[in-house]
């Protein structure tokens, strides 16, 4: 195992490489490829934090923990609620801010404000080469040359290690409410959750969950706002059944977040991404033991008997969208693939993009193609 203390370091042991890395922060996520252990934990530390420009520097192996408790106490927050993978995966181990941006690790909030990388403003990372670049700055307007900021982000590790990353952070809501909806399936749920997010109310979150037969739909901002938007949206979503609110609800969105209802459950991980019309389609096909919709219907979170191929499920059923294997055995990892094939001529840019930063295939290779 390689565990560099500092940059340079790290980009030391890349260029000397010549047998492959599975790059790893706090090993919570999974998505390692084959070879030795390339840790970035030891790159930890806030390198710049302004809360006045909502701007913060971190070094890519600083825990996730260490940067919301600082952020807390200036009243701010991530906006973008980076999932605890710890509980679906069975994995310990410390999260870390590198491993947020390299798997764009984006919560029920995506439906609003968008996913991690729209809150990536600049990152230092190192190449297959050995090369340390750095790209984007710690503004949103800085823009220049080509945006290597949002290829990093979600790329798994495999065009680089990153070891600095530059975030936008947002202000915590003065308050938080949920209006929760008991209906009759999956059909109807999907209806009020697409009532709820073509409603003028700015919804944060709106999720499903089957075992319950709840919708859940998320209301923040200034208390006055919240409460006048909490009851407008409460007597739209009246129709579709009996109608409760929840002022703050933080654990109900973290379990959301986190696919709770999953954690301790034998069986394989599945997060399937489609319209949200499509959901009442393809659920039963899935023959899925659980289920939890996210994103007014659109993520699909589905525990599966071991080995199952619900992309083939997928097709069988008509519907388009991406599965990702999220939790598998290694025999169904190497038979499946972890992620939706990509059609060719997407496939072909990738895997140029993996040849131009990564021309002796040491980044976690296999991971994504």
């Amino acid at each position: 195992m390689y565990n560099p203390q500092d940059e340079a370091e790290l980009a030391e042991v890349i260029a000397e490489a010549r047998a492959p890395f599975c790059i790893e922060g706090g090993g919570t996520r999974g998505f390692g490829g084959a070879g030795e252990v390339l840790s970035t934990s030891g790159l930890t530390g806030i390198e710049l934090y302004e809360p006045g420009s909502l701007t913060l520097v971190a070094k890519a192996g600083t825990p996730v923990a260490e940067i919301e408790q600082i952020l807390a106490a200036e009243g701010q927050r991530m906006a973008f609620e980076p999932m605890d993978m710890r509980g679906v995966l069975g994995t310990s181990g410390v999260a870390t801010i590198g491993g947020v941006f390299a798997t764009n690790s984006s919560g029920p909030r995506r439906i609003q404000g968008g996913a991690a990388r729209d809150y990536l403003l600049g990152v230092r990372f190192i190449d297959g080469s050995g090369q340390v670049i750095k790209n984007g700055g710690r503004v949103m307007k800085n823009v220049t040359g080509y945006d290597l900021v949002k290829l990093m982000a979600g790329a798994h590790g495999t065009l680089g290690v990153l070891s600095e990353l530059s975030l936008k952070v947002l202000p915590n809501p003065e308050a938080v409410v949920t209006v929760s909806v008991a209906v009759a399936d999956l059909t109807v749920a999907v209806r009020a959750m697409s009532a709820a997010l073509g409603s003028p109310y700015d919804v944060s979150g709106a999720a499903y969950d089957p075992h319950t037969g709840l919708v859940h739909v998320r209301l923040e901002g200034f208390a006055r706002s919240v409460a006048y938007r909490q009851e407008k949206l409460a007597t739209e979503l009246a129709g579709f059944g009996t109608v409760a609110t929840d002022a703050g609800s933080e654990v109900l969105w973290q379990g959301i977040r986190d696919v709770a209802g999953f954690h301790g459950r034998e069986g394989d991980v599945w997060r399937i991404s489609v319209r949200p019309s499509d959901a009442p389609l393809l659920a039963p096909m899935l023959e899925a033991e659980a289920l939890q919709f996210d994103w007014g219907g659109g993520l699909i979170w589905a525990l599966c008997d071991a080995g199952a191929d619900l992309r083939a499920r997928m097709a069988q059923a008509g519907v388009a969208g991406h599965a990702t294997l999220v939790r598998g055995s290694a025999e169904t990892k190497a038979q499946l693939g972890r992620f939706q094939p990509q059609v060719a001529p997407l496939e072909a840019i990738a895997k140029g993009l993996r040849q131009r930063f990564d021309p002796k295939g040491l980044l976690n290779p296999g991971v994504m193609g």
